[in-house]
């Protein structure tokens, strides 16, 4: 996905932006029908930004914590808290070598079974059995281990996800989207706490929340190097490696594979947000975006991998204490970060301070996203209004912070995961694919592959090379297509562990889905209605570099010179 879809969409838009030094929304200059896409991009940042500053409030949460414990243990550490249950469990599972097998097996049926449980099932066995028509008689002793392992299993829990699920959430409170509880006090200051500085940052402009790049690039690394490095030395981390490294084949079968990477390479490079436009338009006309493109989706991928090594470790050593497989350690979700992370940490010397750093790094890593984001968001809306918002940036600026923090405030009731989960599910779907396949479309067929390969060119010194044009006219077009469709038809529902999510709230998604494809649309007829088909879909008079010095060749504009004889 990132050869046929990540990579040359990345470079796609670096160099629409850069060339014409415009946002999402004016950069389709280059063909005014396709205005609606630049809309939809940004109403997709929009949407994105109101869920995941709720993710970066749960990371300054957990920094917070981390924090007032530096003198002590981190809460998600030990079990016998208030909100932990019987199934909590820290230990790791006796010793067996040395014993003989009668030994073993008493060992780990004590262990894996709840005994009072067991002694009733066994007392009452005749009467369980009768009940199936089946005699005492010719009951197995294969039979009676199958009951007894379906009834009487006992399927722990860590102390992280206890901690995540009963006190930061404390989701058993909540009845679903049915009754999503009331408001949690400590989330709600928090993300009002994140919106705020999101407001003194971007206040003062887009550059100023750059100048963190250089220590936010190269400190996560840092730390997960360090966490890679103690969960390779937890026992079990064998079992999660070699289930993160063995292929598992069948699965390439399965459509929600691919989707679900070309997902991840979407939120990964930020492809389809508009963000990249937005950036890359303050970018030198000659700077060299091909270099940029090939370095940010290399480090992207290394840094995948190293997080995969780091995370799988750390879920084999949790499968090895909860005994449990590894898929079903942990939800899928933010819960990822908050339970699998945590728990590694807590196994560290000095694990408050590790935990601190941990969650210092990944909230600025967040916060530098919602940069992104909400510049995106605002950029647009202010190139759409110049003469108005651009002189009120700040209120402008406080009145978007403003209403992202009150639209988010559903996801920070004791159900709200099942909320934010909904919008994780569907806002990087069908919508961004289409978005991605119409800018495509519009850059390559509209515009014409041949004028946008001699615009990079003036950029860069020299036309992109065969991959680049293989990928943007056939490989990429059709992946997107590709997916749509295929995705289309092995669609399933949205869900949170095992809570399925009601068909109103599944409604609910596919609102989010087909609103930024309906603006495409509409926007896309008035434009045709405006200025007629053939102006709708022609390039306008401005298009091309915003400074008249690198208005050359085509774009060059005689500029009248006053005579002053």
């Amino acid at each position: 996905m990132i050869l046929v879809v990540g990579l040359p969409l990345y470079f796609l838009e670096l160099a629409l932006g850069q060339f014409a030094s415009e946002g999402p929304i004016t950069v389709w200059k280059i063909s005014p029908a396709f205005t609606g896409t630049g809309v939809a991009m940004v109403t997709t940042s929009s949407m994105a930004s109101i869920y995941f500053n709720v993710v970066v409030m749960y990371a300054m949460y957990y920094m917070f914590v981390s924090f007032v414990s530096l003198d002590g243990s981190v809460p998600w550490e030990s079990c016998g808290n208030p909100w932990n249950t019987n199934s909590c469990r820290t230990e790791l599972y006796p010793l067996l070598d040395g014993m003989d097998e009668s030994n073993k097996t008493m060992t780990l049926f004590k262990e894996l079974y709840n005994q009072p449980c067991v002694d009733r099932l066994l007392g009452n066995i005749s009467d369980v059995y009768n009940s199936t028509f089946i005699s005492t008689s010719n009951l197995t002793s294969a039979m009676i281990q199958n009951e007894i392992t379906k009834s009487c299993k006992i399927t722990y829990t860590s102390a992280s996800a206890e901690y995540w699920q009963r006190y930061v959430l404390r989701l058993h409170e909540s009845d679903g989207f049915e009754d999503l509880g009331g408001f949690s006090l400590k989330n709600t200051m928090c993300l009002f706490l994140t919106w705020l500085l999101i407001f003194v940052c971007l206040k003062k402009g887009i550059k100023s929340s750059g100048k963190v790049v250089y220590f936010t690039a190269t400190f996560p690394y840092i730390i997960l190097v360090v966490l890679m490095i103690r969960g390779l030395t937890l026992p079990g981390n064998e079992k999660g490696i070699a289930f993160y490294m063995t292929p598992d084949v069948p699965r390439l079968k399965d459509v929600k594979v691919w989707g679900d990477a070309a997902s991840q390479v979407f939120y990964s490079l930020s492809v389809g947000f508009g963000g990249l436009l937005t950036l890359s338009s303050y970018n030198k006309f000659k700077n060299n975006c091909e270099r940029d493109a090939l370095l940010v989706t290399g480090l992207s991928c290394v840094g995948s991998i190293l997080t995969g090594f780091t995370v799988f470790s750390i879920l084999g050593f949790m499968a090895h204490t909860t005994n449990q497989d590894v898929e079903n350690v942990v939800d899928q979700g933010p819960g990822l970060a908050f339970i699998t992370y945590p728990e590694g940490i807590a196994k560290l010397p000095l694990s408050p301070l590790w935990a601190f750093l941990f969650f210092f790094m990944m909230f600025s890593m967040g916060m530098d996203t919602q940069f992104a984001l909400m510049q995106t968001v605002m950029s647009g809306i202010s190139d759409i209004f110049p003469r108005f918002l651009r002189h009120h940036k700040t209120a402008f600026t406080a009145f978007c912070c403003l209403l992202g923090f009150l639209l988010g405030l559903p996801m920070v009731t004791k159900g709200g995961i099942n909320m934010l989960t909904l919008m994780d599910w569907y806002i990087a779907s069908y919508n961004l694919l289409l978005v991605a396949l119409a800018q495509l479309i519009c850059v390559m067929c509209v515009y014409g592959v041949k004028q946008f390969r001699e615009d990079i060119e003036m950029m860069i010194g020299h036309r992109p090379n065969p991959y680049w044009v293989i990928n943007w006219v056939f490989l990429t077009p059709l992946s997107l297509l590709f997916l749509v469709i295929v995705s289309a038809t092995q669609y399933s529902p949205a869900y949170y562990g095992d809570y399925k999510f009601p068909p109103w709230a599944e409604g609910i998604g596919w609102c989010i889905v087909v609103t930024p494809v309906a603006i495409t649309l509409i926007v896309m007829v008035v434009q045709i209605y405006r200025l007629g088909p053939k102006n709708a879909f022609a390039p306008t008079t401005s298009w091309g570099p915003a400074n008249q010095e690198n208005r050359t060749g085509r774009y060059f504009v005689a500029v009248n010179v006053p005579n002053h004889e």
